[in-house]
């Protein structure tokens, strides 16, 4: 066994980086006699997935689907890819995040798709969730299931008291940190979180960065491009002015600050009202919400925190059937409304977000239009393609970062870059990729 091999797909996507050698092999799952159904299963992890199959299987009785529930994250891609290695074990589908996809791809663990997809869907998804899936490529890897458009969370009540008008550009994001924290040094507006790569990630992507891409049979890494490095100096200046917290997300003095008022804003996705409502449920009622402030606002753009697709592996003997399945649940109107009101989640599909999601979230009950926003806002991701070593990119942030934001240093930030830059580019040459210089 290699420790990597070359290997292009059909769409001349990727060069495979892991140990692994790949049999070809069926699923798991029962295949279908003369007279039976066919019998697919499904790994996810998202909440009640097995009352939206449900219904699915009621009404298809040829196409049948099994849930088999699965912890989301790294564990499940490497489950998956353990299977592939194995040659035997895969589900016919996976609930894949977005940024997995191109690793997953790599190991010749997801199937292209884009012959049983056929019509084009792209029509129904955000150029920057589709992009996710078909990594800029005519091969289809999946088909978009949720996605974490990013807004602007802010305490309303505070805003009024104390007098702040919500930013709509990031100059004047700027100047209303500096603003509140001025009069109130106990209070700031938002904290850079270092700890955080996936933030960082779709606050670049909303600046117009994609770090990675494909020339030809190569991978190309754009990490210290133009716009990426804009935003890290931006953030690193507040950081370094003190106008916002350097402390991390996620932690019990960041819930607490959340709680008490001295975090009067956050910039997060569209699953934000959740975490509020777990770690500060006495504010229920007082915070808005906001599009993120824009770089241009001729031109206004998010990007994406979280999300993931559905997925066909190439283990499955039954791609077409599979498809069939995931294009129903992802796109029409009856599967999109049991995703969002039974699993709760907040739907890829562009039609589904104006018609799954009409009352506010709970949490955000004084605030009617919340997902009317939120539909506006999604439709303006810029593409973005992950590249097959997400997992290093990320790790090298949370290094860099971590010193420069500890040290409250803006030259620290922009060196980061450069840091994510080199470090990526030499994993993807030592595991065997073909880059583009």
């Amino acid at each position: 066994m290699r420790l990597a091999r070359t290997r292009l797909t059909a769409a001349a996507v990727t060069i495979a980086a892991l140990t692994l050698g790949v049999a070809a092999c069926g699923s798991d799952s029962e295949g279908s006699s003369a007279d039976g159904p066919v019998n697919l299963t499904f790994w996810t992890w998202a909440p009640e997935m097995e009352a939206v199959v449900d219904i699915w299987n009621e009404a298809n009785p040829d196409i049948q689907v099994t849930v088999n529930k699965q912890d989301g994250g790294d564990a499940a891609v490497t489950k998956l890819l353990t299977a592939i290695k194995a040659g035997s074990g895969a589900p016919d589908i996976m609930q894949a995040e977005y940024q997995a996809i191109p690793t997953m791809v790599s190991a010749d663990a997801l199937a292209d798709v884009s012959a049983e997809v056929g019509d084009d869907l792209s029509g129904h998804f955000a150029d920057g969730v589709w992009n996710s899936v078909t990594l800029g490529t005519d091969a289809v890897y999946g088909i978009p299931q949720d996605s974490g458009p990013m807004q602007f969370y802010y305490r309303a009540d505070i805003f009024e008291d104390m007098g702040l008008t919500v930013p709509t550009t990031w100059d004047e994001y700027a100047d209303v940190a500096a603003q509140l924290h001025t009069a109130d040094p106990s209070k700031y507006l938002g904290t850079f979180s270092a700890t955080d790569a996936g933030s960082f990630t779709g606050l670049a992507q909303q600046a117009g960065a994609s770090w990675w891409g494909i020339d030809g049979e190569s991978w190309t890494v754009d990490i210290d491009d133009e716009a990426t490095l804009k935003v890290a100096q931006y953030w690193g200046d507040l950081v370094e002015a003190g106008t916002i917290d350097n402390k991390p997300m996620y932690t019990p003095e960041w819930n607490a600050a959340l709680n008490d008022g001295s975090q009067v804003g956050w910039l997060s996705a569209v699953w934000a009202p959740g975490v509020l409502a777990g770690n500060a449920p006495d504010t229920e009622g007082l915070w808005k919400m906001a599009p993120m402030p824009q770089w241009d606002a001729s031109a206004p753009a998010t990007g994406n925190w979280g999300g993931s697709a559905t997925a066909v592996t190439t283990q499955s003997e039954h791609a077409e059937q599979a498809v069939e399945f995931i294009t129903w649940m992802n796109t029409s109107e009856e599967g999109v409304a049991a995703l969002a009101d039974v699993s709760g989640i907040y739907p890829a599909d562009i039609p589904g977000q104006s018609t799954a999601l009409t009352d506010p979230p709970a949490f955000f009950a004084n605030q009617p239009d919340f997902y009317e926003i939120v539909a506006e806002t999604a439709g303006t991701a810029n593409p973005f393609t992950y590249g097959p070593n997400v997992n290093v990119a990320y790790s090298a942030f949370n290094d860099a970062f971590g010193k420069a934001a500890e040290s409250r240093s803006a030259a620290g930030f922009v060196e980061g870059i450069e840091s994510m830059q080199t470090t990526t580019v030499e994993d993807l040459k030592n595991s065997g990729f073909s880059v583009a210089e």
